[in-house]
């Protein structure tokens, strides 16, 4: 199954100030995350952040922070139980109006937005922070594809052993220019030009 840009919501964890320093390949794991952001914009894929306790490990990047159209400041390292799966489903609007007023046949339906069931996460601690907001996204039914390279530990070991948790547990491992290309599908998309360019 491949990604589809109209059904994607992009999360990005906890990329701060204080711990990207840590974590092993961390520019580089920062670099991809703000690629998968400005690819997220210019394709409008709603983008969302968390922050791990952050006065004391700082905001995220700027620059990516900026890119999202939320952060979630959190305690729990699982962003889920602090409401991210309330921002990636939101409940439908109330139905306006009594429903005795009309007769069923001439009541308005209320029109629902399509959901975005993809959910493509990168950040850091991936077998922490990561690691848990996905495992409970995917219990909560999404689909959850884990952006390898743009994920990272202070360790590889740790790293690692999380993508094996990830996959057994039925998340798709991917890389940048996976989710990128899968979102484009094609060299005729309108933002091919711009979207190339974040990985030259």
């Amino acid at each position: 199954m491949l990604l589809d840009v109209s059904q994607s919501q992009l999360v990005l964890v906890d990329y701060q100030a204080r711990l990207m320093p840590a974590i092993a390949d961390g520019a580089q794991v920062l670099a991809n995350g703000l690629r998968l952001a400005q690819a997220a914009r210019a394709m409008q894929v709603p983008a969302w952040g968390t922050e791990q306790n952050p006065s004391k490990l700082g905001e995220n990047d700027a620059t990516l922070r900026a890119l999202c159209k939320q952060t979630l400041a959190k305690m729990q390292f699982s962003a889920v139980q602090e409401g991210l799966g309330e921002w990636l489903r939101p409940e439908p609007p109330p139905v306006q109006g009594n429903a005795r007023s009309l007769p069923k046949h001439l009541q308005k339906a209320v029109p629902q937005k399509p959901q975005r069931e993809m959910i493509v996460i990168a950040g850091c601690e991936a077998h922490v922070c990561l690691l848990q907001t996905a495992l409970e996204l995917l219990e909560d039914e999404f689909d959850v594809w884990v952006v390898t390279d743009a994920c990272g530990s202070r360790t590889e070991r740790n790293r690692d052993a999380a993508f094996d948790r990830l996959a057994s547990a039925g998340a798709e491992l991917v890389t940048t220019e996976m989710v990128i290309f899968e979102w484009l599908r094609t060299a005729e998309h309108p933002q091919f030009k711009a979207v190339q360019d974040l990985i030259k």
